[in-house]
């Protein structure tokens, strides 16, 4: 193993699940924010395929760019109609052309982007949805730092990722509750619930207050009568989901701007906010742990389409969540919190950061110090992996 700045010391800070209060939100497959990182993210995964099948080696791309504008749609119990269509933006850099092979990015682009929004269900991307792509190919000083080096890429920018373990009860509860929600098995049996959903949690003390903003789809509802029992019904659904992730005491509403006297319910054509002026941008949504989570370190970092060879703020995010997991693992449970934050130089290698600072609550903290250091230095040595790992879609990344 390298020469490596690996800072491992107690943390003095209060966890997050420690505090009297706590709050963890996650914005769902369906919410614009959410749709466009992950469009951007479906990008950068093929291109670094087509780069590697056809270079050996994934070329220079950051494709972060993206936006989504909402269109327009008139929508009543029963159905509606699309009065404007969604626009999508798709910007950002790629390579282009090599060696005088040219790469089909602009087609690339827009294949990955209609596939990922097919998971909107009701969404019909060849009619409802228009498309720009503006992706151009990379500024010549960042493209020559990505070729400089033919073995340890060099850090891109001077930068930062940080990551925590291990999750506390409100932050898998709400997590757990969009995934199940999302989820092809509850979809199929509830085709009703769309796919924008935003779970909000508060932890107070020993309670967890969840707001569940829920799009539902039209077509399924025939009444505000109809829509309030499905609503009750996906209620029950969560309040039992719950039950197997915390014993706290758990209270569950949902869409709370409801005025059912006046039948203005949360309905739309398609399951997705985006259809009616919901607006999306990169990087305004989930950190690479699929949370926001203000009680916790947390960049700002926008991960998704930035290229996971040498841009540090995306690999570093990734990387700091994966050793901080890894070493309460080996803990075996010996760690309350563990946090991790490593810091790169500009045209450095990734392999060895500026610092890579470890924080660690624990009783035992002369017993974990050392495997702590390891974990870190095993996984700085083997960073390359992870850009393997991230174009294969291993990696949460929103």
């Amino acid at each position: 193993m390298g020469n490596r700045n690996i800072v491992v010391a107690k943390a003095k800070y209060t966890p997050a699940p420690l505090e009297s209060i706590e709050i963890v939100e996650r914005k769902g497959l369906g919410h614009p924010d959410t749709m466009i990182d992950g469009i951007m993210e479906s990008i950068s995964q093929e291109l670094g395929k087509v780069y590697l099948d056809e270079f050996g080696k994934i070329l220079h791309h950051n494709v972060d760019k993206g936006l989504i504008c909402g269109g327009k749609t008139h929508v009543e119990f029963g159905g509606g109609e699309f009065i404007k269509p969604i626009y999508v933006l798709l910007s950002g850099r790629a390579t282009e052309e090599i060696d005088g092979k040219y790469i089909p990015v602009q087609h690339i682009a827009l294949a990955a982007a209609k596939r990922h929004l097919q998971q909107v269900k009701n969404l019909d991307v060849n009619y409802d949805v228009i498309f720009d792509t503006r992706i151009s190919q990379g500024s010549s000083d960042l493209v020559d730092l990505f070729m400089r080096s033919n073995s340890m890429p060099l850090a891109n920018d001077t930068s930062f990722g940080t990551g925590y373990a291990p999750f506390d009860d409100t932050e898998n509860l709400v997590l757990a509750v969009e995934k199940y929600l999302n989820s092809h098995e509850y979809k199929n049996s509830h085709p009703y619930v769309g796919e924008d959903i935003k779970v909000m949690g508060r932890r107070q003390h020993d309670k967890i207050y969840i707001v569940i903003s829920c799009a539902f789809v039209s077509k399924y509802i025939q009444d505000v009568s109809d829509y309030i029992s499905k609503k009750e019904q996906v209620i029950k659904d969560v309040y039992k989901k719950s039950e197997g992730i915390t014993d706290k005491d758990v209270k569950i509403d949902m869409n709370t701007g409801d005025d059912i006297e006046h039948d203005s319910v949360y309905i739309t054509l398609t399951g997705t906010s985006a259809e009616m002026g919901d607006d999306g941008s990169v990087g305004r949504g989930n950190r690479v742990n699929g949370l926001i989570t203000p009680y916790r370190s947390m960049s700002l970092e926008a991960a998704a389409g930035k290229n996971p060879v040498n841009h540090v703020g995306k690999i570093y995010s990734v990387l700091a969540f994966k050793i901080a997991n890894e070493i309460v693992e080996e803990s075996k449970g010996d760690i309350v919190d563990t946090t991790v934050t490593i810091l790169s130089s500009i045209g450095g290698p990734i392999d060895k950061p500026q610092v890579a600072s470890i924080g660690i609550i624990s009783d035992k903290f002369d017993a974990i110090k050392d495997k702590a250091q390891y974990i870190a230095d095993k996984n700085l040595e083997d960073i390359q992996q992870l850009t393997e790992d991230i174009i294969k879609g291993k990696y949460s990344i929103y």
